[in-house]
């Protein structure tokens, strides 16, 4: 693995004696953990979260990753289903899920925290990046002007291929419609469904299982909605004994049903 060190990331990431990453197993905290990795190694350590909302295969990813690279990995919970107001769900549920996240690796390390938060990013309704900046994390790709189409490219040539190539996953919570408590056996279905239509059903690209008062709607690329897919969907949701409510076309942020402040 070449590393341009003259690249903008890599300055930020020297210009810091200690960084501590806080690495979800997406395609941005993926990267940003394996080129601070390549650039300081010595001065780096990541910590990823488990709880009922993270993905197993994001854990095993992270698992992997900091075995192969030698990573000094952490791996801790957040705590954040004791608390009422996450799992309450209001429209900002993830200001409370990240006041929780960074809260926790404080309290493990006095490295400065970063995520892989991007220019992209700042663009829509976040507010987890609130709890980011009353805790002072530090955004090392947003200092380098990097959209996600930069980040993939940089995984890309860090030889993380099929890192470069994941769909966007947040955490399985954003699945679930404000103001519908989140539940640990609705992430586990949601997760399981997700995972049989790629894994299973061959099916690829951006998909999200939403859990709504309706029942659970699945949204996928237009290309890829048929009927036959629909008839295997509704006979899985009545298998596990949930009200099927059809198919749309992927939406960003579709879970969001109130007012956002």
């Amino acid at each position: 693995m070449v590393v341009n060190v003259h690249h903008p990331l890599a300055e930020i990431v020297l210009s810091l004696p200690r960084l501590a990453i806080a690495v979800s197993g997406g395609v941005d905290s993926m990267t940003l953990a394996t080129f601070a990795h390549s650039v300081a190694p010595g001065n780096v350590e990541m910590l990823h979260a488990v709880s009922p909302a993270v993905q197993p295969a994001a854990t095993a990813r992270v698992r992997k990753a900091a075995q192969q690279q030698n990573w000094h990995l952490t791996v801790t919970g957040t705590g954040e289903f004791n608390d009422p107001r996450y799992r309450d769900n209001p429209v900002n549920r993830c200001y409370f899920c990240k006041t929780n996240l960074y809260d926790r690796i404080r309290s493990l390390t006095t490295a400065p925290i970063a995520s892989g938060a991007n220019l992209d990013d700042l663009g829509e309704y976040r507010p987890g990046l609130l709890a980011a900046s009353e805790r002072d994390v530090i955004h090392p790709f947003v200092q380098a002007d990097m959209k996600k189409s930069d980040i993939r490219a940089l995984a890309r040539e860090l030889g993380l291929d099929d890192v470069a190539e994941l769909p966007a996953q947040p955490c399985l919570a954003s699945r679930i419609e404000t103001g519908i408590a989140i539940d640990p056996n609705d992430l586990a279905f949601v997760d399981r469904t997700e995972q049989l239509l790629y894994d299973e059903l061959g099916l690829s690209g951006d998909l999200r299982c939403r859990i709504t008062t309706s029942g659970v709607i699945i949204e996928l690329p237009e290309n890829q909605m048929t009927d036959e897919i629909e008839h295997w969907l509704a006979a899985h949701c009545r298998d596990q004994g949930r009200t099927f409510n059809g198919l749309r076309p992927y939406q960003r942020g579709a879970m969001f049903i109130q007012d956002k402040p």
